[in-house]
């Protein structure tokens, strides 16, 4: 098997570095690709990526003229992948790359064909801000009510797919709705999904955390339109295969 870890990055000059670094010394046990996919950043993100994929093959790189949002990178990237798993990292540091062997276990294992890595769940893990922990809380509530499916943490970065589910989803959030979205639409499939501890080091908009309050508002649109509002039949490609999900 192939893993494919699929980053989109927007403006995250001063952590990329860092998380390539942290990336590489993860002793996976699958021969991986990182599929970087560079949002319209303005500042010095494309040069630094540019000179990281001249020195490592295994990075394949994706520089987008203008900025989409997450989500338009995320559809991007997994177009690209060319990994039997797909593998959601972000480019800043508040997620640890040498979580995601254990995360990636029970797929490698045919135990599992999506894992959720979850912030919330028994693993220490550094306090956060108590809004943004609550926004949080409300929202999966909120997604778990929707699609009956129980998740402690639906707005985790690290989701873990069998390629052959993620790629034959219909994504049309373009900035963080995807994460309400995916989950709504995998509520619909034939599938075992997991959820793992992870640990999370929150960094401050300071920092350059972009998600915000009216980014929340539409993560609850989303959760409402993609499980109540969204036929099954129009949430899949053709190509999904029937063992997930056949078409009436």
């Amino acid at each position: 098997m192939k893993l494919s870890l699929v980053i989109p990055v927007y403006n995250e000059a001063k952590t990329l570095q860092t998380v390539y670094q942290r990336i590489t010394d993860v002793p996976f046990s699958l021969e991986y690709e990182m599929v970087f996919v560079d949002d319209g950043s303005s500042d010095a993100s494309p040069e630094i990526l540019r000179k990281l994929a001249e020195k490592d093959p295994r990075i394949r790189l994706i520089l987008k003229e203008k900025n989409g949002g997450k989500g338009s990178a995320l559809v991007k990237g997994f177009e690209e992948a060319r990994g039997d798993i797909i593998v959601v990292q972000d480019a800043d540091m508040e997620y640890d790359p040498a979580e995601i062997p254990s995360l990636i276990h029970p797929i490698v294992k045919n135990k599992a064909d999506i894992v959720y890595g979850s912030r919330y769940s028994s693993m220490s893990t550094q306090v956060v801000k108590f809004y943004h922990y609550l926004g949080n809380r409300v929202l999966t509530l909120f997604s778990n009510m929707m699609s009956d499916i129980r998740l402690t943490d639906m707005e985790t970065c690290y989701k873990c797919f069998r390629s052959e589910i993620i790629k034959n989803i219909r994504i049309t959030s373009m900035r963080f709705g995807f994460e309400p979205e995916v989950t709504a639409k995998i509520a619909k499939l034939n599938c075992r999904i997991h959820e793992l501890p992870i640990s999370y080091v929150q960094r401050s908009y300071a920092e350059g955390k972009k998600i915000g309050f009216k980014d929340g508002l539409e993560a609850l649109w989303c959760i409402f339109k993609f499980n109540l509002l969204t036929s099954a039949e129009s949430s899949f490609k053709e190509t999904m295969p029937e063992k997930y999900y056949k078409k009436k």
